[in-house]
């Protein structure tokens, strides 16, 4: 397995992995948007994507997403780490600790303060994993939402 940052030539590998992602979490597929929306994030710069690739580099094992936030209170840059995915057949083969040690080293890299990830209570798995790395539930600060829909 290799990890590497993804470029716009990797859309055709990384888009059905990333609608398989959507669809875990209960969204409708999509493939034309969600090939255009990766498309954006990388022309723009607006994320960084890392990728798992099999030792072929034919096949796509797992990606992650991280998006640049910042803290006004440490005055340095802070990581979002907003998708990870491992593909089925992929799983328990440390993918994602492999692309987690990646983004950690990048946040490392780049003077970031901290990286933060979020998952659905119910995701136990991805839990263990990330505590097995070295994050911990926050707990100076409580999360909060606010849904923008059209009216």
């Amino acid at each position: 397995m290799r990890i590497v940052q993804a470029t716009l030539e990797h859309l055709d590998l990384l888009t059905p992995l990333f609608v398989k992602y959507r669809e875990f979490y209960g969204e409708l597929p999509y493939p034309e948007s969600s090939r255009k929306f990766l498309e954006k994030r990388l022309t723009r710069k607006e994320s960084v994507i890392y990728l798992a690739l099999a030792d072929d580099e034919e096949r796509l094992l797992g990606f992650c997403q991280l998006y640049p936030s910042y803290s006004s209170l440490a005055l340095k840059r802070v990581w979002i780490l907003n998708d990870i995915y491992v593909a089925e057949d992929a799983r328990r083969q440390l993918v994602a600790d492999r692309l987690l040690h990646t983004a950690r080293q990048m946040a490392k890299d780049t003077n970031a303060v901290r990286m933060r990830v979020a998952t659905s209570r119910d995701n136990q798995v991805a839990q263990k994993v990330y505590e097995s790395i070295g994050f911990h539930e926050d707990s100076q600060f409580k999360n909060y939402v606010l849904s923008i829909s059209e009216d």
